[in-house]
């Protein structure tokens, strides 16, 4: 097989190369919110186990996102009113540079934390344009069981 050629790096070389990647990183995630939006899409997806709220531009492209997990909330807690409300207080704290100020809400899901969620919205100073239901409604259903033979 031949011998292999092994390349020692110096402390110096894999510390530059570990800040080189910190610090693309860093610039990637301040690019994203450092840009002005005007106008954006809010989706709150609120089920029985939590609710999520991803805020994105007019293009669909995620600014950021929150979710009651991600907050500390554990177990049933997570699909609260209460929680919901810090969800909105979490995207607020995000989006207090960058974020859009005249949104579209697009609600799914059938959890407790909806209404207060978009409550929670309009008290936190967004200008509310339109709010779209979009839960999933099945039309016809799954395949009903064939007859019994006796």
């Amino acid at each position: 097989m031949g011998k292999k050629k092994v390349i020692e790096q110096s402390t110096e070389d894999i510390l530059k190369s570990g800040q080189a990647v910190e610090e693309a990183l860093a610039r990637k995630k301040d690019r994203a919110l450092a840009k002005k939006f005007d106008r954006g899409r809010i989706y709150i997806k609120a089920s029985y186990n939590n609710t999520l709220m991803t805020v994105t531009d007019e293009g669909g492209g995620v600014i950021t996102w929150a979710s009651a997990g991600s907050l500390g909330f554990s177990g049933p807690k997570k699909a609260t009113p209460f929680a919901s409300s810090k969800v909105v207080a979490a995207l607020v704290e995000k989006l207090k540079n960058s974020g859009p100020v005249n949104v579209r809400v697009f609600v799914s899901g059938v959890g407790s934390g909806r209404d207060a969620a978009i409550r929670s919205l309009a008290n936190q100073g967004f200008n509310i344009l339109s709010i779209k239901d979009v839960t999933p409604i099945p039309h016809n259903g799954p395949r009903r069981p064939k007859p019994r033979r006796v």
